[in-house]
C-alpha cells in the first residue's frame, strides 16, 4: 500500500520572485534546454511550479508543531521521542504522540513503484561515479544553484554554509550523499528495528526541513520568496541531485547509459518521496527531469546578495580541509590546487558572467582538460569490462571516503544536528 502525500497548503498567491528573471533563466539554461531535449515551454507547467513556492510539506509541518508546543500541551513530540525514533524505529517510543506516529507511519509505508533491485544499481551507479559526482553537487549543483534568490537568502538567515560552519556542512551534504549510495542503506525499519543509515538520515533532513520551515515562517518574506522551504524550491533541489548530476557528469566526459540514468533517477525519485517532495514532481525518466529543471530555471528570480557570499564562503573553506597522507608542510600547497581546481572546473560550468555574478576570479579549463582525459579512459573503456567497473567501485569509494576526511578531519562524520 502507498500513503497518499498530504495536500500541501499554499499561501494563495504566487511570490514576486516567479519569473521575475525569466530570460536570464532561458539564457543559464540553455545548454540544459539543448543536452535535455527541452522543446519549449509548458504554461502549464510553470503555473503548477509557481503554486508549489506557496506549499510545503504538511506531514512535517505538523510534526514540527506538534514539537513546538510547550512541555504540558497534549499531542507534543519531544526531541528525545523524534531522536529515539529515528535511532531505534518507531517501535522504540513508548505510546508515541499521533504526529510522530502519523509521520513515521507514513515514511515507513513503502510506495509501490520503489524497485529495490534498481534502486540497489542506483546505488552502484553513484559509487562508481566517485570524484566526478562530488565534483558536479558542489560545483554546478551547490554553487550553480547560488546564482538565484530564496533558498540562498534562506541559507544565509540560518547561518548555513556561512563562516566558518562552511567546511563542515559541506562535509554534512557529502555524508548524506555517500550514505544514499551504501549497499541497502536506504532499506526502511523492519520488525521493529532502525532503518538503513540512509533512510534515517533522510527522514532526518526532512524534520530538519519542517523545523526550519517553523521557525522561519512567521518572519519570512512569503509575498517575495514564498514559504521559506517551499515545495518548488524542495523540487528544484532534487532536480540539483540527479538531473543536473547525470548531465554534468556527462559533461565531464562520463559515459551514462540509459539504464544507469534511470536506476539513479529511481533511486532519488525514492529519497524525494521520502522528503516530502510532491509525487508531481517525482520521476523516473532523465528527460522529463530535464523539462522540468528548465521551466524551473524560468520561475526563479535574479541572483541575490546572499549568492556572491555563500559562493565565495565555499572557496575560502578550502583552505580549512585536511588531507590524509600529506605532511604539514605540504596541507597548505594541496589546498590551493584544490582552489585553483574549483576555480577552473566552475569557470567551464558556470561561465564568465556567472563567475562575475558570484564574484569569483575566472581560470583558464586546464582542470576540465584532465578529468575529461581520465574520464575517457575510465569510462569508455575501463567500465566496459566488470572487472573495469568493480576497480571504479572500488575507486569510489576510496574517493568518497578521502572527502569525508578532508571535511570533517578528527570530527565524527554526521548530518547536522535537529534545530530546537
Amino acid at each position: 500500500m502507498t500513503t497518499e502525500q498530504a495536500v500541501p497548503a499554499s499561501t494563495g498567491s504566487f511570490p514576486s520572485r516567479y519569473r521575475e528573471a525569466e530570460a536570464r533563466g532561458a539564457r543559464l539554461g540553455r545548454p540544459l534546454k539543448v543536452m535535455g531535449r527541452v522543446s519549449g515551454v509548458d504554461e502549464a507547467l510553470m503555473e503548477r511550479i509557481g503554486r508549489a513556492f506557496g506549499e510545503r510539506d504538511e506531514l512535517g509541518a505538523r510534526l514540527a508543531d506538534a514539537i513546538r508546543m510547550r512541555a504540558s500541551d497534549p499531542g507534543r513530540v519531544s526531541m528525545a521521542q523524534l531522536r529515539t525514533a529515528l535511532e531505534c524505529g518507531i517501535d522504540a517510543v513508548p505510546d508515541p504522540p499521533p504526529a510522530l506516529a502519523d509521520f513515521f507511519a507514513a515514511v515507513m509505508d513503502t510506495p509501490d513503484w520503489v524497485d529495490w533491485d534498481l534502486l540497489d544499481e542506483g546505488a552502484k551507479v553513484s559509487r562508481r561515479l566517485g570524484q566526478n559526482a562530488a565534483d558536479v553537487l558542489t560545483q554546478l549543483s551547490l554553487i550553480g544553484g547560488y546564482r538565484f534568490g530564496g533558498p540562498s537568502d534562506l541559507l544565509v538567515a540560518t547561518g548555513g554554509l556561512v563562516g566558518d560552519s562552511t567546511r563542515r556542512r559541506l562535509g554534512e551534504t557529502q555524508k548524506w550523499t555517500v550514505e544514499l549510495s551504501r549497499p541497502q542503506s536506504l532499506r526502511p525499519p523492519v520488525g521493529g528495528g532502525p532503518g538503513g543509515e540512509a533512510w534515517r538520515l533522510t527522514v532526518h533532513v526532512r524534520a530538519m526541513h519542517a523545523l526550519v520551515n517553523a521557525a522561519f515562517e512567521p518572519r519570512w518574506d512569503a509575498a517575495r520568496w514564498g514559504l521559506p522551504i517551499n515545495m518548488a524550491d524542495q523540487a528544484s533541489t532534487l532536480f540539483l541531485f540527479d538531473g543536473v548530476l547525470i548531465i554534468g557528469c556527462r559533461g565531464l566526459g562520463v559515459r551514462v547509459t540509459g539504464r544507469e540514468s534511470r536506476a539513479l533517477m529511481h533511486l532519488w525519485k525514492y529519497v524525494g518521496w521520502l522528503l516530502g517532495v510532491d509525487a508531481e514532481f517525482l520521476v523516473d525518466d532523465e528527460w522529463e527531469r530535464h523539462r522540468q529543471s528548465y521551466h524551473v530555471l524560468l520561475a526563479q528570480a535574479d541572483i541575490s546578495e546572499a549568492g556572491p557570499r555563500l559562493a565565495q564562503a565555499i572557496l575560502e573553506a578550502q583552505k580549512g580541509r585536511r588531507y590524509a597522507g600529506w605532511p604539514g608542510w605540504l596541507q597548505g600547497v594541496r589546498a590551493r590546487f584544490e582552489r585553483e581546481r574549483l576555480l577552473s572546473m566552475l569557470t567551464v560550468f558556470l561561465g564568465p558572467a556567472s563567475m562575475r555574478e558570484l564574484g569569483l576570479p575566472l581560470r583558464p579549463p586546464w582542470a576540465h582538460a584532465y578529468v575529461l582525459a581520465l574520464n575517457t579512459w575510465r569510462y569508455r573503456v575501463l567500465a566496459r569490462t566488470s572487472w573495469g567497473r568493480e576497480r571504479l567501485l572500488a575507486w569510489g569509494d576510496r574517493v568518497s571516503q578521502r572527502i569525508l576526511d578532508s571535511h570533517f578531519d578528527d570530527e565524527e562524520a554526521k548530518v547536522g544536528e535537529l534545530p530546537v
